[in-house]
């Protein structure tokens, strides 16, 4: 079974995130509570509202090629 870009990407990025908040954590341990979770939760709302954008690009793309098989038959 394929993976799909809509969940690959994310999945990518959410790990990417999980990397850099480990980094990141000094900064937590500063004190920095907003900064870090503010970070990490806009990131995690660009990931979102990314998949769904990837989604619907994807459902969008099978729906064009379903009418054209429809129209070559």
């Amino acid at each position: 079974m394929k993976i799909k870009l809509s969940t690959l990407i994310p999945i990518l990025l959410l790990l990417y995130l999980t990397v850099m908040s480990y980094i990141g954590y000094p900064e937590l341990e500063h004190g920095h509570y907003l900064y870090y979770f503010g970070v990490i939760g806009v990131t995690l709302v660009i990931i979102f509202l990314l998949h769904i954008y990837l989604k619907k690009r994807e459902d969008l793309r099978e729906e064009r090629q379903r009418r054209r098989r429809l129209r070559e038959q």
